[in-house]
């Protein structure tokens, strides 16, 4: 029987192999109408009847070869259908349910061949059991052959998806700049996914301040191209040009992406400029909407499929995220950098002491705005001060840290405190800030140089917290067009930075001939990586050996030869070149503690005033002669000095050695005194109390006419 059995079953397959293709068709419309979802990828449809005719033939020689289906391969067909459902994304699922399927069908297509070619019911039981076993036994072995094929392909696309995905990690946002992450995206997307990629954002989002950008408001918001790239090299025939505005039409499929915030595959039935696939991917940050990414393929490639959709959006929404974190730092950068300059001075103060020229320079784009600052100060007596500052910090909190200081600084002059005794006060100032912000010590923390520069005495009196010392260039004796100038660093004490408290801050002094430079600057101009800072300090001294340019010059010369190329750091400088007064312009008058010099001061007041052809301003200055004088002898302690000194006002001061200082207040009906200071203050521009190591001065200040002469010689 088992003889009967094998030749029958080789006799059945003879005669199905030639209706093999017939078959697998009448297979096929039966699975079609039981798994309709299969039919919806054209690809796999298409391999469909040549695989269904594969699997029949290869079990038709099981039967007719007596080939053991442990050892059966699945066809070639078979594999790559397995291959194209896992790129689809088709669930295997759906695979194994169609071998279920095909399994049955099969078995009722041979038993019924099996019926009209013998009546022995005997052979038939015999023949339809070993056809049942080795159809069992084929599909068994070929869904595990598909399976392997079908996880074998997944495996390797989503191996090739996470280095994809981590390499575009790595290669877009690599710098805080919208313009460049979108160029990144596209240069990325041409490699091994599209032959062109644009990038558009909405472009109210490049041009409006808000923080957080609104959805799209309709479905054709105006966009901005900021980025494309062709894999061709047919940039030329892009429909819109990189940096232009345009719309999508209200209907289209980018425009119903861009609304409703879904990525789409699209496939393009008449292909428009050869682009037959598209990926339209909106490029979502933080529940926004920025913009929209296109992927487009030509004919020449195989279309986009449901992984590449995945893969893309990983991709875009790794882009989206880092445009949008760069359009935020751009953003808080651009308003830290309006703070900044907002705060530093915004023109030159009226002073003749020196005269001066700055820059500020913002750090690059990825370290963020700095506290550095920079001031120019009248003082009383023609005297100036010079200051340099850098918060540590970056951001809006270090420039607007940065304006506290500045203006606690301008309040400590007007109260002509001495560099070291204001920089004591500006650490409180620091100490303070802490504590009100909730800082641990050292958070908060700044540098400050303080310099003040009196053109009577040619003296530059400085103090330094945590500063770099400033350079000094001295013209030479022989005032030679070609002759070198002198340059170095003055030895002076460097206190320790604002905001450590409980150490103290000592000055320096030295005299500067006239004509002499000063730079002030903070370290972001001589400190870098690949540089020290000597031959930073040596380069600086380099650039002003050549001193008799314009401060404005000399800014230039010294950017261009100390400035780091790879600066991190932002840079404050401030270049001043000194004045002298001549001495014509300033009179002195030692007067004895005793109420009859009052009358000599007036007199050589009157004196001065007619040598001085200010004769108009007579009757005034005596009377705050007399006043400040008096309350010297009344109060104060000699030896008592009045000097006189004319710029661009007339400026009269007393010296005594007594710390007292006298403050204005309203006098009573029927009080004696109280009423010298209220005369000064209404005759004066302004008038105050400076303290030294040796006592006080009371000085007042009054304009000159318009028609007199104030400059310095």
């Amino acid at each position: 029987m088992g003889m009967d059995v094998d030749a029958f079953l080789r006799r059945l397959a003879q005669e199905l192999r030639p209706r093999a293709e017939e078959s697998a068709d009448l297979l096929l419309r039966r699975l079609a109408v039981d798994m309709p979802e299969l039919w919806e990828h054209e690809e796999l449809a298409a391999l469909a009847l040549e695989e269904t005719a594969g699997h029949i033939t290869r079990f038709l020689d099981v039967l007719e070869e007596r080939i053991d289906v442990a050892e059966a391969e699945a066809p070639a067909e078979a594999l790559e259908v397995a291959r194209r459902a896992a790129r689809r994304g088709v669930p295997i699922s759906g695979l194994l349910r169609t071998y279920r399927l095909g399994h049955m069908t099969l078995i009722h297509l041979v038993q019924g061949a099996a019926a009209r070619l013998t009546d022995d019911r005997e052979l038939m039981n015999a023949a339809s059991m070993r056809l049942v076993e080795a159809a069992f036994g084929y599909v068994d072995r070929g869904s595990e052959q598909v399976v392997a094929a079908y996880q074998e392909e997944r495996d390797r696309r989503l191996q090739r998806r996470l280095l994809l995905a981590n390499e575009a990690s790595r290669r877009i946002g690599t710098a805080l700049d919208t313009a460049r992450t979108a160029e990144e995206l596209a240069e990325f997307g041409t490699e091994d996914l599209a032959d062109l990629v644009t990038v558009d954002l909405l472009d109210s989002l490049l041009h409006d301040g808000d923080a957080r950008p609104p959805a799209p408001p309709a479905r054709t918001p105006l966009l901005c191209r900021i980025a494309q790239r062709s894999a061709l090299d047919d940039d030329a025939d892009l429909p819109v040009a990189t940096g232009r505005t345009h719309t999508y039409p209200a209907e289209s499929e980018a425009a119903r992406a861009l609304a409703s915030g879904q990525p789409r595959l699209h496939h393009v039935s008449v292909p428009a400029s050869g682009h037959h696939s598209a990926l339209l991917l909106p490029l979502r940050a933080r529940g926004n909407t920025l913009g929209l990414a296109q992927f487009l393929r030509r004919a020449t490639a195989a279309p986009f499929d449901d992984d590449d959709l995945v893969l893309a959006q990983e991709i875009a929404s790794l882009a989206a995220v880092s445009i949008d974190n760069a359009r935020r730092y751009s953003e808080e950068r651009t308003t830290a950098l309006t703070l900044q300059r907002s705060l530093l001075p915004q023109r030159a103060v009226e002073q003749s002491a020196v005269d001066t020229a700055s820059r500020y320079l913002p750090s690059g784009a990825r370290a963020g705005v700095g506290g550095d600052w920079y001031d120019v100060i009248p003082l009383s007596g023609a005297r100036v001060a010079l200051v340099v500052g850098d918060v540590v910090g970056r951001g809006l909190h270090a420039a607007a840290t940065m304006g506290r200081l500045r203006t606690a600084v301008r309040s400590f002059a007007d109260i002509d405190l001495m560099p070291d005794e204001l920089l004591t006060h500006l650490d409180d100032v620091v100490i303070r800030l802490q504590r009100e912000e909730a800082r641990d010590g050292g958070e908060l923390s700044a540098t400050c140089l303080y310099a003040v520069y009196d053109p009577v005495s040619r003296l530059c009196t400085l103090a330094s917290a945590g500063h770099v010392a400033p350079a000094v260039a001295t013209p030479p004796a022989s005032g030679g067009v070609d002759a070198t100038w002198a340059v170095g660093f003055p030895e002076m004490p460097i206190g320790p930075p604002l905001g450590l408290g409980g150490l103290p801050f000592e000055t320096a002094q030295f005299e500067l001939a006239e004509g002499s430079l000063l730079a002030l600057y903070t370290d972001g101009l001589i400190q870098c990586r690949d540089r020290d800072v000597d031959s930073a300090r040596a380069a600086l001294c380099d650039a002003l050996t050549d001193g008799p340019d314009t401060p404005e010059e000399i800014c230039d010369r010294l950017l261009a030869a100390v400035l780091p190329s790879d600066r991190s750091d932002d840079v404050a400088l401030l270049v001043a070149r000194t004045r002298a007064l001549d001495p014509g312009h300033v009179t002195t008058l030692d007067l004895p503690s005793d109420p009859a010099a009052v009358a000599g001061a007036r007199g050589h007041t009157a004196d001065t005033l007619t040598a001085w052809g200010l004769e108009e301003l007579s009757f005034a200055t005596e009377l705050i002669v007399s006043e400040l004088v008096t309350n010297a002898i009344r109060y104060g302690k000699g030896p008592i000095q009045l000097r006189l000194i004319r710029q661009s006002t007339l400026t009269c001061e007393v010296f005594d050695r007594n710390s007292t200082s006298p403050h204005l207040r309203q006098a009573r009906t029927f009080d004696e005194g109280g009423r010298g200071l209220l005369l000064v203050a209404q005759l004066t521009e302004r008038w105050g109390t400076r303290h030294g190591r040796e006592g006080k001065v009371i000085w007042a200040e009054l304009a000159l006419p318009a028609e007199a002469d104030g400059a310095l010689g």
